[in-house]
């Protein structure tokens, strides 16, 4: 195995190359807030975005009409406590990366991870349900993914596929395991729902882990399907609090595989130095694809540099086309 410094010098040799390869359009900076892990969802009432926990507010909101102009629902938590058995007893559980979907019937689905109260270091990830976007959410009693021996599980995203079969794609979070010599694996599941979009179905199914050019991790998976009929999934690889972080993506023929990640040379799509209206990104990752797959949110270091001023929220139009992913 690589030693960390090689890997890091493998890395940023790997992101120097491809900050040449890129020619990009521009990002626009859409929250200047800490709102990190953004995740869109569309309704009659426009767009709404949800981040991962930010000081007493266990999941944020954020609403634009029209995907340009976004405003942050200050005060406002979808995911109040109480939380169901499984997850830690404390006033911050530290709810991260959610994700809501909409069922057929009008109910919003929110997939989220708390630390587990079987192993408090660990994160699993559960359901709940709301009949209002905005929430509030009320936790389903069972976890729905929970490997706490192979780190837990973070990063739930939902996706309905053409046929309207309910999928939820989640990390495994090795990367709670990691040590500076010793990098864990941190698979990308893919997890088949019944129709009630909260109950799980068989077992879960490997889409991808991470290899030499990820660092020690692959995570944030976003899955959507492209005019083309290619399914294409957006991941984020590196740490999340490193200058390294980036968005790519990987492709398949069918959602559960085989997937291959895209060596294309516009592969990551995003890296830190890439351009946007707030300047140059720094650290962008944990995008999420918008409903019809022609834009995604995403976030970037505040500053620049590093996670000292929050991660603030960009957005960005794209094209799916080829199994390529470019911006517009």
């Amino acid at each position: 195995m690589a030693t960390p410094t090689t890997k890091r010098s493998l890395l940023s040799a790997l992101t120097s190359s491809l900050l040449l390869a890129h020619t990009q359009a521009t990002p626009w900076k859409v929250l200047d807030v800490d709102f990190p892990d953004p995740a869109i969802i569309h309704t009659d009432d426009g767009y709404h975005a949800f981040a991962t926990t930010s000081g007493d507010i266990n999941t944020q909101v954020a609403h634009s009409a029209d995907f340009t102009t976004w405003t942050l629902l200050e005060g406002h938590d979808a995911l109040p406590a109480p939380f169901p058995d499984w997850v830690i007893d404390d006033p911050k559980p530290g709810v991260w990366a959610p994700d809501v979907i909409q069922r057929d019937d009008g109910t919003f689905i929110m997939y989220y991870c708390a630390y587990a109260r079987q192993d408090p270091t660990k994160h699993c990830v559960g359901a709940a349900t709301s009949p209002s976007v905005e929430g509030p959410y009320t936790p389903e009693a069972n976890v729905l993914a929970c490997p706490t021996e192979q780190g837990g599980a973070i990063d739930a995203s939902g996706y309905k596929d053409d046929d309207g079969t309910w999928y939820v794609v989640y990390k495994v979070d090795g990367s709670a395991l990691n040590t500076d010599a010793n990098y864990h694996p941190t698979p990308i599941m893919l997890q088949k729902m019944e129709a009630d979009a909260v109950t799980p179905v068989g077992e879960p199914v490997q889409l991808i882990d991470r290899g030499e050019a990820d660092g020690p991790l692959v995570e944030a998976p976003s899955i959507t399907r492209g005019a083309d009929g290619v399914y294409y999934m957006g991941f984020s690889s590196n740490m999340f609090d490193t200058l390294y972080y980036d968005m790519s993506w990987a492709t398949a023929e069918a959602i559960a595989g085989p997937w291959t990640k895209s060596q294309d040379p516009g592969a990551p799509l995003l890296v830190t130095g890439d351009d946007s209206d707030a300047g140059p990104l720094g650290g962008p990752g944990g995008a999420d694809f918008r409903d019809d797959g022609k834009a995604i949110l995403f976030h970037a270091f505040n500053n620049g540099q590093n996670t000292s001023e929050g991660r603030g929220t960009w957005a960005a139009e794209i094209s799916l086309e080829g199994g390529r992913i470019t911006l517009l």
